[in-house]
């Protein structure tokens, strides 16, 4: 894809991955379009932008105010040749102290947002024979992870609704994207106490979104340690899978409490 003139539309773009791909994206030509919750931190992302990127608040827990959003970025821009769903929410969880309110909140930003933001965009997509989706999602998608039953779950989730839309929509002229980092330092990430290892820079993380993007590389998993890494976990048995998650999930415990 060459993105020079294309219309892109950022999800969670506020802070983090979404903020920094904002910038990347419009370095190398594309009108972007993001959205968050936080009407001031858009602004933010917006005013110091490299290119021409413009501020739609909104709420993608919400069905009707991504269509209305969706509707207002076409009217300004044109038709979203390219739209990243990256919005997204991160806790970990003790299943000691047994709440499933994490998991409900997860799973509406982290997989009903992605489905919201379809019923925004993709419909026209269809019908125009053109565009291309792309998921940010997380290594964390391939396996069950310690403390984190709320967010694996709707990773997981969301990598396998979009590969499912790749295989029906190629047939329509769609594309889609999944894009599964590893650790990135953002808002979501830097008060976290357990230990995150391979940690990138969110501008690395926007420069390999990005490259992802134009290659049209149907997935991206980064960086390298992950990539070779998690692809080998995915497959690994689960007996042996599990004990050595419990070895690493009570040395992080004792980790933790020592510091």
């Amino acid at each position: 894809m060459n993105l020079d003139g294309k219309v892109a539309w950022i999800t969670g773009g506020s802070s983090g991955i979404g903020a920094a791909l904002a910038g990347e994206l419009a370095r190398r030509g594309a009108r972007v379009a993001i959205t968050a919750r936080r009407e001031g931190k858009l602004a933010e992302v917006a005013a110091r932008a490299p290119g021409e990127v413009r501020p739609y608040p909104g709420d993608v827990r919400d069905q009707e105010a991504m269509t209305a959003v969706g509707r207002r970025i076409e009217a300004d821009l044109g038709p979203v040749d390219l739209a990243v769903l990256n919005a997204g929410t991160w806790e970990q969880m003790d299943v000691a102290d047994w709440d499933s309110r994490p998991i409900r909140e997860h799973i509406d930003t982290n997989l009903l947002g992605i489905v919201n933001c379809l019923d925004a965009v993709l419909p026209r997509m269809i019908a125009r024979r053109s565009g291309t989706l792309l998921g940010v999602a997380s290594v964390a998608g391939y396996r069950g992870y310690t403390r984190a039953e709320a967010y694996s779950t709707t990773k997981a989730a969301a990598i396998n609704l979009l590969e499912s839309l790749r295989i029906d929509l190629d047939k329509l002229g769609v594309n889609v994207q999944v894009v599964n980092p590893g650790f990135v330092r953002t808002e979501l990430t830097e008060d976290e106490d357990f230990p995150m290892p391979f940690m990138i820079e969110v501008g690395d993380a926007a420069h390999r979104i990005a490259d992802a993007i134009e290659k049209e590389k149907a997935e991206a998993v980064f960086p390298l340690p992950y990539r070779v890494g998690m692809k080998l976990v995915r497959f690994a048995p689960v007996r042996p899978y599990t004990a050595v998650s419990r070895w690493f999930a009570r040395r992080s415990a004792r980790g933790s409490e020592s510091a």
